[in-house]
This record gives C-alpha cells, sequence and structure tokens, in this order.
C-alpha cells in the first residue's frame, strides 16, 4: 500500500519553467508559481494520487506523474496557467474518449487541472521522420476528427481578426513577402476560413504533441479544442515539420512530399491542406516580426528563422498567374 506523508510539498517545480512563466506572464504568473505547489498536493489528496517521477512541463503547465494507489494505475496530473487558451483542453479530450488521443480520467477545471492516462515522453518528432511522420500525424488528425459538441470556440469567428491582423502586418511591418503571397493567404481567409464545418479539431497538431504509448502507438496530447476545418491541423502540422525539413537536400520536394503523405494519410484534400499551411507559415512570419519565435527573439538567429518562413511561405504559395 502506497502513502504519502501528509501536507508536505510534493513538487519542485522545474527552473526553466518558472523562468518562461515569468517572463510570459509577469506578476499574475509569479503569484500562481507561488501557490503551484500546494495546489498540486490539493489535487492529489482529492484524486487520491501520489507522485511517481520527476515533475516535466510545457509551454503553460507542469505535468507530474502520479499512480493511484487503490488500482495502481501510472496516470499524469496536469495543471496549466489559468488562461482562456487552457479552457477547452478537457472538453476535447472527454468528446474524443482515448480516440487517438490520451485518456482524460478526471478534470478540475476550477485549478485548469485533469488526470490524464500517462503516455510516453517520446515525441514523433523525436522517433520519426520523413513519410513516417506525416503519415502518422494523418492518422491521428483523421481520428480526431469527429463532431464538435456545442460551447467550442468555433475558428470561423476568428476569420475577421485574421484578415484584419494580415493586413495590418502587411502595411506596417518591413517584410520580404511578396504581394501575391500576401494575397493568398489573405484569399484563403476569405474562401476557406469563413465557413467552416463543425468537426472538433486538436488546434495545435504538431510532431512534438504526439506522445508514444503503449495502449496506441500514438496519442495526442495538449489540444486547444477548437470546431473547424480538419485541415487547419494540417497546415499547423506542416508549419512545425518543415523546420525539420530545412537539411533536405531538396526542400521544395521535401515539403511537396510531407504534403501528399499527410493529405493521404488524413484523407484531406491536398489543395485545402497547402492553402491552410500557407496562412499558418504567412502568419507566423509576420508575428515573428513583431513578437520573435520560442527558439529566439531577436539577434541573427530570428533573422534566420524569419528568413526560412519567407522561403517556406513562397515555396506553399501558387505561382502568380502567368509566372
Amino acid at each position: 500500500m502506497i502513502s504519502r506523508p501528509e501536507r508536505v510539498k510534493v513538487i519542485d517545480l522545474p527552473s526553466a519553467f518558472v523562468r518562461t512563466t515569468v517572463e510570459r506572464e509577469g506578476e499574475p504568473g509569479a503569484a500562481w508559481l507561488a501557490e503551484l505547489p500546494g495546489i498540486v498536493d490539493e489535487l492529489l489528496t482529492r484524486w487520491g494520487c501520489v507522485p511517481d517521477g520527476a515533475v516535466l512541463h510545457g509551454g503553460v503547465g507542469v505535468i507530474v506523474p502520479v499512480r493511484r494507489p487503490a488500482d495502481g494505475e501510472a496516470a499524469v496530473l496536469k495543471v496549466s496557467f489559468p488562461h482562456p487558451g487552457n479552457v477547452h483542453e478537457p472538453d476535447a479530450f472527454a468528446v474524443w474518449g482515448g480516440r487517438g488521443a490520451v485518456l482524460l480520467h478526471q478534470r478540475g477545471d476550477d485549478r485548469f487541472a485533469m488526470l490524464l492516462e500517462r503516455a510516453g515522453t517520446s515525441t514523433l518528432e523525436q522517433l520519426a521522420d520523413g513519410d513516417e511522420l506525416a503519415a502518422v500525424a494523418g492518422r491521428i488528425n483523421r481520428r480526431l476528427a469527429v463532431p464538435a459538441p456545442p460551447g467550442l470556440p468555433r475558428l470561423r469567428e476568428q476569420a475577421d481578426a485574421w484578415e484584419e491582423r494580415l493586413r495590418v502586418d502587411a502595411e506596417e511591418l518591413s517584410h520580404a513577402l511578396p504581394p501575391h503571397v500576401v494575397g493568398e493567404a489573405l484569399a484563403t481567409v476569405r474562401e476557406l476560413a469563413r465557413a467552416q464545418p463543425d468537426t472538433l479539431v486538436h488546434g495545435d497538431l504538431h510532431a512534438r504533441n504526439i506522445l508514444r504509448a503503449r495502449r496506441e502507438p500514438w496519442l495526442a496530447v495538449d489540444p486547444k479544442g477548437y470546431a473547424g476545418d480538419p485541415a487547419y491541423d494540417g497546415g499547423t502540422l506542416l508549419k512545425a515539420h518543415a523546420v525539420t525539413l530545412v537539411e533536405a537536400d531538396d526542400l521544395p520536394k521535401a515539403v511537396q512530399r510531407a504534403l501528399d503523405v499527410f493529405a493521404e494519410s488524413a484523407e484531406l484534400d491536398r489543395e485545402r491542406v497547402r492553402r491552410w499551411a500557407q496562412l499558418h507559415v504567412v502568419r507566423a512570419a509576420f508575428r515573428g516580426r513583431r513578437h520573435g519565435f520560442r527558439r529566439a527573439r531577436r539577434g541573427p538567429q530570428l533573422d534566420r528563422i524569419l528568413e526560412f518562413a519567407d522561403f517556406l511561405a513562397e515555396l506553399l504559395t501558387r505561382p502568380p498567374a502567368g509566372a
């Protein structure tokens, strides 16, 4: 029988997580971090769990490996910083019920917390490349594409803001994106983004959010929980995956191959996936100029990433008429 001491500090917060949370959230982040060990202890008591390994973290939350003494089952306790973008993650898991994603055992919306099935720590990005990565992600995308329940944010409701942001960025920022590249991104917003189906989509499906698991070979984690076009997630995947292809002998061929394999595996229209990917990359190129990227906020490394983003945006854009 496993037991744990009463009311003691049960976790040490990773220093990198503490630093990035304070940098991103300021005083509210620091206040939440001060409360976080007590929140974890409260949730362990609520759900009858004990810690079972080192604390991990993502961008906005900690992951505490745990076991439930009642049945010995391995799980993880996830606690996220309270933010509107984290609200619908448990809703998505509840709808999927373990179909292509980790199982939701318990939810504590008051604490932005969940008790989840424990998957591995190895990601699709680490364990696969080329066709396998695109094919696995496509199969996961297809399995997650189920009818969305009421109450989830609809991606189509963001279309006006996307269009306005693209127009402002194109006018205000110094950039190398040709007019026809920005024009195609705007056309995608008008033609695809405003009329999307009520299908549940992950919202941040990339290879680092697909983990090796035991119940199924691969399971998705960290969904945003949107209703929209499944091809939107194809764009998210390909935007992130392209960074890993930068050393390819023939980058254009490698990107087109990834598009082909993903679209076939996901059973999606390839052209639709390409257009969403192009929009994602154009928006990322502009956003990076304003805010930097997680990999680099400033300096020569940021310049190199922006140069690659611009190249990728052009690569994913149809040639202008007459070219």
